[in-house]
């Protein structure tokens, strides 16, 4: 035998595996990314935040010229309004499906996330979600992955936070009565009992509400002057002004990412000090955010309102991965983000575990001072 021919044998075989692999699932010439998120009603700002970040990573990797083994090809976004509705999500991912994704970057609320999950996995499709329940990636699904950190470290976060402020206090929770808020509220409640805190009234409204007679009734009875909440920017804003009106004033407010928005700077700051827990770092607060937030103003001509920088990122994780993968096969895909350490442009790693979970993820504390939202602590423990 010519021992001096192995290693040619050996890139041989090599080679022709490849084009196995290849000839299994060839490589399209253009890439479908889907992009499902509340594009109408009460959330659709957030929502068509993730759609513009993940447009603008698509435009300029195409831009770029996108290219797998020296093939160049298209990428497209194919966008879908899942109406922050479980059903209405569930028919979102049935259109992207039929259009032929190979991933989908969504959805933004927990409960239509959830929703729509078993229909991505019986096509093996890519599901990332920014949504933060916890139970999201326990549902024996391959194909659910998380942008964030989850609820069981906002929680923690909210709970917490809120339990150290200085003085006595009585704290009211109220929660919006989605699978997200709700759940978000019941853990920060755990934490409120477990560090011994007065706990004067707790309630669940709706999503869309913005009366609260009830509410402001229930606050000024037990004389609580901390609001623990899950409410959305909007209801915030109607309730501080509601509180005001009954003559509450020096209520300190402690929602979660929702009310993290430039919405909530129209607040009026006389109702009291206001904090947000978020897993959503702030773009600027990244070392490669001021490249994606310059380019972000250009293309769009304002600056992100929610999270585009995630949708961003995982556009560029999602062809790290077909790159490495040499393939659009969902099984592989799925594979491959389980295992791939990718430098994400903006946040500079997103990487998942085994059960789809955000290894890197982090819960900030940020307080609304002078009209601008400002970091005051982060930490990914809690």
């Amino acid at each position: 035998m010519n021992l001096r021919r192995l290693p040619s044998l050996a890139v041989l075989a090599t080679l022709c595996l490849a084009g196995m692999l290849s000839a299994c699932h060839p490589l399209p010439d253009t890439i479908k990314i889907g992009v499902a998120q509340p594009l109408s009603g009460p959330l659709k700002d957030l929502g068509q935040d993730m759609l513009d970040g993940t447009k603008m990573a698509v435009e300029e990797l195409n831009k770029e010229g996108f290219k797998i083994d020296g093939k160049t090809i298209k990428l497209e976004v194919v966008a879908a309004d899942d109406k922050a509705d479980a059903e209405a999500g569930k028919q979102a991912a049935k259109t992207l499906i039929d259009a032929g994704v190979v991933a989908v970057i969504g959805h933004l609320n927990s409960g239509v996330s959830m929703a729509a999950a078993p229909l991505y996995a019986e096509k093996m499709i890519p599901q990332l979600a920014i949504s933060t329940k916890p139970e999201y990636t326990k549902m024996g699904l391959p194909t659910t992955f998380r942008l964030v950190a989850s609820d069981a470290l906002q929680s923690k976060a909210m709970g917490s936070f809120a339990a150290q402020l200085p003085g006595q206090h009585v704290y009211a929770v109220v929660d919006d009565a989605t699978p997200y808020g709700k759940g978000l509220a019941e853990l920060a409640l755990g934490q409120l009992k477990t560090r011994n805190k007065t706990v004067g009234l707790t309630m669940s409204l709706d999503d869309k509400t913005t009366e609260f007679a009830k509410l402001v009734a229930g606050i000024k009875d037990n004389k609580v002057d901390v609001l623990v909440t899950t409410l959305a920017d909007f209801q915030t804003i109607a309730l501080a002004d509601q509180l005001l009106a009954a003559g509450l004033h020096n209520i300190s407010i402690v929602g979660g990412d929702t009310i993290k928005t430039e919405g909530l700077l129209k607040i009026n700051p006389e109702i009291g000090n206001i904090y947000a827990t978020s897993p959503i770092v702030a773009a600027g607060e990244f070392l490669g955010g001021k490249i994606f937030l310059n380019n972000f103003r250009t293309e769009f001509k304002h600056d992100p309102v929610y999270a585009a920088h995630y949708a961003y990122d995982a556009v560029h994780v999602l062809m790290s991965a077909i790159r490495k993968s040499h393939s659009v096969d969902g099984k592989t895909l799925v594979e491959t983000l389980k295992t791939l350490d990718p430098l994400a442009p903006v946040t500079s790693s997103m990487r998942f575990g085994a059960d789809g979970e955000q290894r890197y993820g982090a819960v900030s504390v940020y307080q609304l001072t002078r009209g601008n939202w400002f970091l005051l602590t982060r930490s990914d423990v809690w």
